[in-house]
């Protein structure tokens, strides 16, 4: 399995959540206003305005951009899966070192003090890299 994954994670979960706020807009109508000219029916005629509303439809193209915005959620929540897989077989410490490192954002030495044991940035940074090239 592909550790550097665990890169794409934070991504992966970001992509899925404005996919779907994407879908959910999309799928709104979309209502116009426009102004028609008239008269009154009876005398006295007198030219008046008047408004008319509708919704703008186009199903066609909506319904293949939202197949596309379906696509993208579905292959970043396949990213996602694949990752906490990765999460789920290291072991406690290491899934410490990767929250950390890759989802909190954090240096080697802010890791190290947070995983504490006399843990040193370099110790920590070796554990990480051992772990990422490991099969």
């Amino acid at each position: 399995m592909n550790k550097s994954i665990l890169y794409d994670y934070i991504d992966a979960c970001e992509l899925i959540k404005e996919t779907e706020e994407d879908i959910r807009n999309h799928r709104k109508s979309k209502t116009v206003q426009d102004k028609v000219k008239g008269s009154n029916p009876e005398f006295p005629y007198q030219p008046m305005n008047f408004p008319v509303t509708g919704i703008l439809e186009s199903p066609i193209l909506e319904d293949e951009e939202e197949k596309l915005l379906q696509e993208m959620k579905i292959n970043a929540k396949q990213i996602k899966i694949q990752a906490e897989k990765v999460i789920n077989m290291a072991p406690m410490r290491m899934q410490r070192i990767i929250r950390y490192k890759v989802f909190e954002g954090l240096t080697w030495s802010q890791v190290a003090a947070k995983m504490g044991r006399n843990a040193t940035e370099g110790s920590v940074k070796m554990e990480f890299l051992r772990f990422m090239q490991e099969k």
